[in-house]
Formats: structure tokens, C-alpha cells, sequence
């Protein structure tokens, strides 16, 4: 922890911009953690939470689209040759793939969460020409939900950050489930509001 402090005291907020990018492309960096602590030094007068949030959003939905955009073109022939390159060997490729053949589109949804999925999930969805507008959708409100939820608890949490991104490995599966039903319950609200509305005033009226 102390190394990235050193880098948020040098760099400030470039340091979740750029490491968040790194992350999604497959690169070594911290990316929960980085955001926990800055949310934790938000406490201490450092960082703005607004800033920390969108510098960290940035960071990951520019690197994902990045990733989308290198599968789309690239294709799978040359990640079967030339993807170990990126960290994504045969056997990576394969398991993300078979994923995606088992959950669908729908995965990208929570991929932030599953530690070994995120980072390739924008290769193989542009790899499996998954539509642009459905990528942008579920990635975007995947990765938002994923960086508001390890900035607050850096800020909740302060000096017990490591003990409870430990207590959410743990349990990811339950995280994943919380927050994919959250997510599908506002998309489907929204996408059904005059229904829901109409729902309503029938039953009132009853």
C-alpha cells in the first residue's frame, strides 16, 4: 500500500486514470485497491470523491473500449496466435469464450466483479462481434457500479480496506449476484416505466 501512496502523492488522480486503463488491458495494477485507498484518502483532505470516481471510471470504460475495439478488429486468428502477448492465452480465450456461450451478453454486466474475467472481457466481446450499443450498455453500467462500490468502502472502511477487499473475494459470488440484481431491476424500471405506471393506476382504481 505504502508504494501506491507514494504514486498518489506524485501523480494525484492520473494515477487511477492510467491504472485503471493498464488493468483493463491486462496489465499489472491494483485497480481495487487503488481505488479503496483513494477513496480513504478522501477522509484525510486529499482527494475529492467526484474526481476519484470519474478518473476511475474513465480509466477502466476507455481501457475496456480499447480492449472491444483490438478484438473487433483483430479477430480471433490472431489472439490464437499472437494472444499471450496480451496475457490472454489459448486457455484464457477459450474460458471467457465458453462464458459467454453459457451466460451470454449478460456477463459483461458483471464482469468487473469476477477477478480474471474483467480484464479480458473487452477482447472477447469484440472477438465474438457482441453489438457495440449492447457492450457499452452493460459495460458501462458494470464498471460503474464496480468503481463506485471500491471507492465508498475506502471511504467507509478507511484503515480496514485490505480486511474487507479480503471479505469481498471471499464472497464475490454473493457481490456479483447483489449487484446484478440492482442493476437488471433499475434497467428494467426504466426501460417499463409507463407500464409500471399503468400497473399502478389499475390497482388504485380497484
Amino acid at each position: 500500500m505504502e508504494w501506491l501512496g507514494n504514486l498518489f502523492g506524485q501523480y494525484g488522480y492520473f494515477v487511477l486514470f492510467f491504472g485503471l486503463f493498464a488493468e483493463s488491458l491486462a496489465l499489472p495494477f491494483p485497480g481495487e485497491l487503488a481505488m479503496a485507498i483513494s477513496g480513504h484518502m478522501n477522509n484525510l483532505g486529499s482527494f475529492s470523491i467526484p474526481l476519484i470516481i470519474l478518473c476511475s471510471y474513465l480509466g477502466a470504460i476507455v481501457g475496456t473500449t480499447f480492449t472491444y475495439y483490438l478484438g473487433y478488429k483483430l479477430g480471433t486468428p490472431f489472439f490464437e496466435k499472437y494472444g499471450k502477448y496480451f496475457f490472454l492465452n489459448q486457455e484464457r480465450l477459450t474460458k471467457v469464450t465458453k462464458w459467454f456461450d453459457k451466460y451470454g451478453d449478460k456477463i459483461i454486466l458483471v464482469s468487473y466483479f469476477i477477478p480474471g474475467l474483467r480484464h479480458f472481457t473487452g477482447y472477447v466481446s469484440g472477438i465474438l462481434r457482441v453489438r457495440l450499443r449492447t457492450f457499452f450498455l452493460y459495460n458501462y453500467m458494470g464498471g460503474f457500479a464496480w468503481v463506485l462500490m471500491y471507492v465508498m468502502i475506502g471511504k467507509i472502511f478507511g484503515q480496514q480496506i485490505e480486511q474487507w477487499l479480503h471479505i469481498i473475494s471471499q464472497y464475490s459470488v454473493i457481490a456479483i449476484s447483489v449487484v446484478a440484481i440492482g442493476l437488471v431491476t433499475v434497467f428494467l424500471i426504466k426501460h417499463n416505466k409507463m407500464a409500471i405506471m399503468n400497473w399502478i393506476r389499475t390497482k388504485s382504481v380497484k
